[in-house]
């Protein structure tokens, strides 16, 4: 394991992440955050919870298990762009883009996490996103499923919840990942992420967890310091290729990786997770389905990773080294 500083190159995004994994060990007197409050089973001023009033006037149904709705805010909506055209400037580009985006409640219990729920429910609970996720696909070019847990990741709302959000465009980290994946598909006649995960399966320096099916592991490129990405042992190109009982193997190993992530500091650990699979009437076989979790916590449950500075101006970098992050998770 290299202790000194170095950088790793992310292939599926073409770039490079300086590891300093020594970083850690300096004084903290920064930002303490404060950890997770306890919430109510139901809170009557939840805009998620059954038989509450959301911000535009609709009643939430007395929903028993998932309940879905559009967006009251949405980021991306849809408009007639029959009048609209790509700007042709150089330099100040535009475009329009339409879509739609919605809320997936995952419970109607207002105090709960994927992470404390059973697996049944958390498999019932992606079976209703695939089936959202079909839908959309009839529609749009890219849909983007992701759950942002936590206030540490913005969430304007502790009930447990996903987005969905479909547009007529594919977004620049797709774009990216598309692109890497069938360059080397290209080169070497392979799957990126598949000889990735079967050099991961061999070594199992960062691997935290795995079934039948299913692997997690801290990815050699990570950036956030428990960053961990979720792969399938089959070659799944999308999320609608997931059968039943792909599904259900997928929700255990969700199940231990966020009870994992929770014992770690002995917190609602936050995250943001996103799921990517090849983009809508792509050719797929360059591609391999995967989820990505970015937790922000650094070395306690107060105390999160900033993305400043050197991350912003210069390149990624990170405070300890994926093989220990992925040992701390492991034990």
């Amino acid at each position: 394991m290299n202790q000194h500083p170095h950088r790793r190159y992310n292939p599926l995004k073409d770039e490079w992440v300086l590891v300093s994994p020594h970083r850690t060990k300096r004084p903290w007197n920064g930002a303490m955050e404060q950890a997770q409050k306890n919430v109510p089973p139901h809170d009557s001023t939840c805009n998620l919870c059954p038989n509450n009033e959301r911000i535009n006037g609709d009643k939430n149904p007395n929903y028993k298990e998932q309940c879905i709705f559009t967006n009251d805010y949405q980021a991306i909506y849809p408009r007639d762009t029959s009048k609209e055209k790509r700007s042709d400037d150089e330099l100040f580009q535009d475009m329009p883009v339409s879509g739609t985006c919605k809320v997936i409640c995952f419970s109607p219990r207002h105090d709960i996490t994927l992470a404390q729920m059973d697996v049944n429910d958390i498999a019932r609970t992606f079976s209703t996103i695939q089936q959202e996720v079909i839908e959309l696909e009839k529609t749009y070019a890219w849909v983007q499923v992701f759950e942002n847990k936590g206030e540490l990741m913005g969430c304007s709302n502790p009930h447990p919840h996903c987005q969905v959000w479909a547009s007529d465009a594919i977004p620049n980290e797709v774009v990216q990942e598309n692109t890497t994946q069938k360059k080397y598909a290209e080169q070497l006649y392979s799957i990126m992420l598949a000889d990735y995960r079967g050099d991961e399966l061999l070594k199992k320096e960062r691997i935290i967890k795995e079934n039948e099916d299913w692997v997690v592991v801290v990815p050699y490129w990570a950036v956030w310091p428990y960053e961990t990405m979720v792969l399938p042992k089959k070659d799944i190109h999308r999320f609608n290729e997931l059968t039943p009982d792909d599904i259900e193997s997928f929700a255990q190993i969700v199940q231990k990786l966020l009870k994992g992530y929770d014992a770690l500091f002995q917190t609602s650990f936050p995250y943001s997770m996103g799921l990517h699979g090849a983009p809508v009437g792509e050719k797929a076989d360059h591609w391999l389905f995967h989820a990505h979790y970015y937790p922000p916590l650094l070395r306690s449950a107060t105390i999160k990773k900033h993305l400043v500075g050197y991350e912003m101006l210069a390149e990624a970098q990170r405070d300890i080294t994926a093989e220990q992050a992925a040992e701390t998770l492991r034990g």
